[in-house]
């Protein structure tokens, strides 16, 4: 009986699992997330309720679930979040197109030259 398994066509999407399943990436952002997270909750359970705690918590533990997932053509959360604030902030966003017009250069080349024969006195100025 034979077995057939699937394999993409684009070797380079395919992550390498470290253990559990988990990239090495995952394997870093979950306890980060969860050791932030997770004390927040129970310190502000007493204070603010247990609804808005989880909801706090929640807000502290998806920055690191959205870096441990998201990509966005094989770039990871933290590339794209940094290419999104060079586009947005860094760079003009109005940028004109400008030339050299060449003719322009030769024809003042022509006038110095020019006024440098009149000064020389080699040639008459042509008005």
């Amino acid at each position: 009986m034979a077995l057939s398994v699937d394999v993409p066509k684009n070797l380079g999407v395919v992550k390498n699992k470290v253990a559990l399943g988990l990239t090495k990436r995952q394997l870093i952002c979950y306890p980060c997330g969860i050791l932030l997270g997770v004390p927040t909750y129970f310190l502000t359970k007493g204070v603010i309720g247990g609804t808005l705690a989880a909801l706090l918590m929640i807000a502290l533990i998806l920055p690191f679930f959205l870096l441990a997932h998201f990509e966005r053509d094989e770039k990871p959360a933290e590339v794209v979040l940094r290419e999104m604030i060079e586009h947005k902030y860094k760079r003009p966003q109005y940028r004109p197109y400008r030339t050299e017009n060449l003719y322009e250069i030769l024809a003042e080349r022509e006038k110095i030259e020019e006024e440098v024969a009149v000064l020389e006195g080699r040639k008459q100025r042509r008005d």
